[in-house]
């Protein structure tokens, strides 16, 4: 339960060039760099709701370990995957419903950081959050 509570977005490592790998274009990528995201996470046993809000959007994700769900990133990008519990972290893999290709997500706490990382094409980011 080390992830239960608000997260605020502190700063992001090799994001934009993360999010030109998703195909995301220069506009939707500058925005991105800045969206001031935070995330709410509330853990019940295997069952997780998380709570996003943006710049850009507030949308509330509730899901349980190792169970596919969908989920469409900010800029409408689709995905079909599901998260799991290994050791303390948080590990996402998701399949893109365009054109097939896997996104690893992963999430950790890290001192008083959450940090999460991305994987796409071989191109890592990290953004690293604050509690809120």
């Amino acid at each position: 339960m080390a992830f239960d509570g608000t997260w605020k977005v502190e700063k992001s490592e090799n994001y934009e060039k993360f999010m030109e790998a998703m195909g995301i274009n220069l506009v939707k990528r500058k925005l991105g760099a800045h969206d001031n995201l935070k995330i709410i996470i509330q853990q019940d046993g295997n069952k997780f709701t998380i709570k996003e809000s943006s710049n850009f959007r507030t949308i509330e994700i509730v899901f349980n370990l190792r169970e596919n769900f969908d989920y469409s990133l900010a800029d409408g990008t689709e995905l079909h995957g599901n998260w799991d519990m290994k050791g303390s972290q948080l590990v996402g893999t998701f399949n893109r419903k365009d054109n097939g290709k896997e996104l690893k997500a992963l999430r950790e706490i890290v001192g008083d950081e959450m940090i999460q990382t991305y994987v796409y094409e071989g191109v890592t980011a990290k953004r690293i959050f604050k509690r809120g």
